[in-house]
């Protein structure tokens, strides 16, 4: 696969990630849902920290957290064109390309949205407020909204560790940044022979790459 290819893919996916959160982050505010059906819903959540909502604590969390982003792409990044420079298997590429575009739309949230946008706790957020944004530089909260509350109820009370208590599958709200990022692992792990082939494969797969 070319450059141009995975380029294309990444800026694709950053359009539609964007592009959702521009509208959510103008259009709704925090807290605010829309059912789509019982078991989709459009709900506006902010998260500050990593994966589900976990945090750094301290006052340069939010700093640390960033940065460690941004070293973790400019990796990927390397990952993405040294793959492309070796024609290793297209499938790895593209699974590259997608955890790369889903980890950069989730930092140009944490890197630029606390400088352009305004709070969204109790009106709607606006595009360079004249009152001045949330947040600071390297210090934007990544907007989620996609909520798919699949099944709820109690479990039986057989069941291990959560019997008899109430759950809801599946609790974590997220983003196109995130999903992009899922299915990029999730073909790495079902491709896994395709994606990282035995020495004497790699010939036969660079023949199909061409």
């Amino acid at each position: 696969m070319t450059i141009k290819k995975a380029v294309g893919i990444i800026i694709l996916i950053l359009i539609i990630d964007q592009v959702s959160k521009f509208y959510i982050k103008t259009h709704f505010t925090l807290g605010e849902e829309v059912k789509i059906f019982e078991w989709f819903r459009i709900l506006f959540v902010e998260n500050e920290g990593m994966a589900w909502g976990v945090k750094i604590p301290g006052t340069y969390g939010k700093l640390i957290l960033t940065l460690f982003r941004l070293g973790a792409i400019v990796g990927i990044a390397y990952w993405l064109w040294d793959s492309i420079r070796k024609n290793l298997p297209r499938v790895l590429i593209i699974a590259i390309a997608f955890i790369f575009a889903g980890a950069l739309g989730n930092i140009i949230d944490s890197v630029f949205y606390g400088i352009i946008f305004n709070d969204s706790n109790t009106t709607i957020a606006t595009l360079f407020p004249e009152e001045g944004a949330y947040g600071t530089l390297f210090h934007g909260k990544v907007v989620d909204m996609l909520y798919f509350p699949l099944w709820e109820g109690y479990l039986p009370e057989w069941f291990p560790i959560w019997g008899g208590n109430y759950f809801r599958f599946f609790e974590p709200v997220f983003n196109v940044a995130d999903t992009a990022i899922s299915v990029g692992v999730g073909l790495l792990l079902v491709f896994n022979k395709k994606a990282f082939p035995k020495h004497e494969d790699k010939k036969e797969q660079t023949e199909l790459n061409n």
